[in-house]
């Protein structure tokens, strides 16, 4: 049901994957249609299944986890990260110019592919380009792309990594972001710390479907630890959503204090 993952999108070239745990066959027929409607070429990534990880393992770092996080090991977000870490190590060893990333919830928006062409030409203002996210926080203009979508600035945490776009510098920090300490969707969304950059596209040209059950957040609450959590990871958390606003709250003033141009409205693509 899949290709070698190879298109080419406003003159780059670009590999795409499809992160899918094995048996998860619904879910991959569901994504599949989704990716070959929006001519999409896909390669399967096989999911890392937490459950079946005999920790401990180098990867991860558990103390960390929950100083930083407040939770006890979760091996299916440990698959989880591993997973879009394998992604980005498969990538690099490519000769491509990005990569999407896509869950195996994904669900694409008609303009998708078109307005995706329009962002890679504005390429040189981001290194990871998120296309989705499960927040609702308000997202700040700071590039027109054209009818009606914006590249835009968040200046709060935003969660969820179903689907999102990243060059080879941005692929090379995140291979490198082991042990795991946090979350993925956290983790990643921390690329302000590193002199990255990465915006949305606004509104979304992709969504995660919640109509599926998701195979990380089962029984999720029953992973966190009492409340004394609190005393690292409050500060922790502090320190983050301070960092963040002054970071990219000072490149998005930037953005509104310069007229930055436009994407061309016909990007070639393939």
């Amino acid at each position: 049901m899949n290709s070698d993952g190879d298109n080419i999108i406003s003159g780059k070239k670009i590999c795409a994957y499809l992160i899918n745990m094995d048996g998860a066959e619904e879910r991959l027929r569901k994504s599949h249609e989704e990716l070959r409607n929006a001519g999409i070429n896909y390669k399967r990534m096989p999911a890392v299944i937490g459950n079946k990880i005999k920790f401990p393992i180098k990867e991860f770092s558990e103390i960390s986890y929950k100083i930083l996080h407040g939770r006890k090991t979760v091996p299916p977000e440990v698959g989880c990260y591993l997973s879009h870490i394998n992604c980005m190590n498969d990538f690099l060893k490519s000769d491509m110019n990005y990569a999407i990333i896509f869950e195996d919830d994904i669900r694409i928006m008609p303009d998708f592919k078109k307005v995706l062409g329009q962002s890679i030409a504005l390429g040189s203002h981001w290194d990871i380009l998120r296309l989705t996210t499960v927040n609702s926080g308000p997202k700040f203009k700071a590039v027109e792309i054209g009818d009606g979508y914006n590249l835009s600035i968040s200046l709060s945490r935003e969660k969820g990594a179903g689907g999102y776009v990243v060059n080879r510098n941005a692929a090379a920090w995140i291979a490198s972001l082991l042990p795991m300490r946090l979350a993925y969707d956290i983790a990643f969304d921390l690329e302000f710390l590193s002199g990255r950059k990465a915006m949305f596209v606004d509104p979304p040209i992709a969504s995660q479907r919640t109509a599926i059950e998701t195979q990380i957040q089962i029984n999720i609450r029953s992973y966190k630890l009492p409340r004394y959590r609190y005393l690292t990871v409050l500060p922790y958390r502090a320190f983050l959503e301070s960092a963040r606003v002054l970071v990219r709250g000072s490149r998005l003033l930037r953005y509104k204090l310069t007229k930055q141009p436009s994407a061309p409205t016909n990007p070639e693509r393939a």
